[in-house]
């Protein structure tokens, strides 16, 4: 699976680049390459540049330089997103609709119908963080995006971040998560096991 190459999506991975983890920045195009495949597989019309965007730019404020002491790490990098978008010439609905869909990656289930770049980037995330949805893959697929994209460590870093945002925001999701058990989840992610 190929990564957009407008230059929106050139400059999203570039600037993702510069600020994420290895294992975050793989984490980040991973959701793309999951959620893409699963949207082309079963046949569901999406905007691939406002999903590209959104994954890159999903968890951003779990880095230091974009942390929020005001917000979760969920709406301060919808915030980002926007300000990047801002800056790319996009109108304002579309940059509302890219912040939408970075919200929406942190919600149980996005109904399709109403947003389906939200619903791919929430199956993505949740199957790449948590090990849901795996069986949307074949495990040769799984195997072959892995090899491209490792994981490199992704599930003790991204369980830091959350217990880090729990600890000073615990009204943020990733407080929320950690109370129903998502650390079990993460840390036995069979994609870690690949």
């Amino acid at each position: 699976m190929r990564l957009p190459d407008t230059p929106v999506c050139v400059a999203a991975l570039d600037t993702a680049s510069s600020y994420c983890s290895p294992a975050l920045l793989n984490h980040c195009v991973r959701s793309y390459i999951w959620a893409a495949a699963h949207g082309t597989a079963r046949g569901i019309r999406f905007d691939p540049e406002v999903l590209f965007v959104g994954a890159m730019f999903h968890d951003i404020a779990l880095v230091p330089e974009f942390d929020s002491h005001t917000v979760g790490f969920d709406h301060a990098s919808a915030h980002v997103a926007r300000v990047f978008a801002l800056g790319a010439g996009w109108p304002p609905p579309r940059r509302e609709r890219l912040a939408e869909v970075v919200l929406s990656h942190m919600l149980d289930e996005v109904d399709v119908t109403v947003d389906p770049e939200g619903h791919l980037l929430e199956r993505s995330t949740s199957l790449d963080i948590s090990g849901r949805y795996l069986d949307d893959f074949s495990a040769a697929f799984r195997t072959e995006v892995l090899g491209r994209h490792p994981r490199a460590g992704i599930a003790e870093e991204f369980l830091a971040c959350f217990r880090a945002q729990a600890e000073r925001k615990p009204d943020s999701s990733p407080a929320a998560a950690l109370r129903d058990g998502i650390a079990d989840r993460i840390l036995g992610n069979e994609l870690d096991r690949h």
